[in-house]
């Protein structure tokens, strides 16, 4: 694969992440989740059509093509096999793998990376929850349901919480609360109230942002 600069990589994973999340990209939505004023996350995606990694027309947003998503898929490998090896090797808090493998995923070599896998014994999720592209840029289909949706009564096995904000982690993590772990849905107050969801013994209250960072497989 082509060398590309960190910025170019963090692009089309952000647009790979809006396209799973939103189905479709915009400028706007681009500027935000990388931090960026809108003029900047423009000037970006104009170079990213020139390198064709992305097309983009007007009013009909931005999409990764083959070359584009290969591209955001090795960078999702590299982050989430580092925050593994960061969780499993190193005993690093999974609250603190995130920022770590932010920076680290840009410099690791193919030849490392294999090498990190293979001592994993070729993991398929990392600390989170989130599935690890294959060696092949492959990744299983996303059979989960955002915690947000679930109805009182619902039941299932928390499999997936989003790893970027740290606080976040920590709570859950405080109160036993990580992949892996049975739920059910107790109440949920309307308008973006919190949802009361029971685990083991104990039932926690989980606001509406904090609840639809997690997701949840057979519920």
């Amino acid at each position: 694969m082509p060398d590309f600069t960190p910025a170019v990589q963090d692009y089309a994973k952000a647009i790979h992440a809006l396209e799973e999340r939103d189905g479709e990209v915009t400028t706007t939505a681009l500027a935000e989740r990388l931090c960026v004023t809108p003029a900047s996350a423009s000037a970006m995606v104009r170079r990213l059509v020139e390198q064709a990694l992305v097309t983009h027309e007007p009013y009909k947003g931005i999409t990764l093509t083959d070359a584009g998503r290969a591209l955001a898929l090795e960078m999702i490998r590299h982050h989430r096999l580092l925050e593994t090896y960061l969780a499993v090797s190193l005993d690093m808090p999974w609250d603190r793998v995130h920022a770590e493998a932010e920076v680290l995923e840009h410099v690791l070599s193919e030849d490392l990376e294999a090498r990190i896998a293979a001592k994993l014994g070729h993991p398929t999720h990392d600390p989170h929850g989130d599935p690890i592209p294959s060696a092949d840029l492959e990744v299983e289909p996303d059979d989960t349901r955002a915690l947000v949706a679930l109805e009182p009564g619902d039941r299932g096995t928390l499999a997936r919480i989003a790893d970027a904000e740290p606080e976040m982690l920590r709570y859950l993590s405080a109160r036993g609360i990580t992949p892996g772990a049975e739920l059910q849905v107790v109440d949920k107050q309307p308008f973006g109230g919190p949802l009361f969801v029971a685990v083991g013994a104990e039932t926690h209250a989980l606001g509406g942002r904090l609840a639809a960072s997690m997701r949840v497989r057979g519920a």
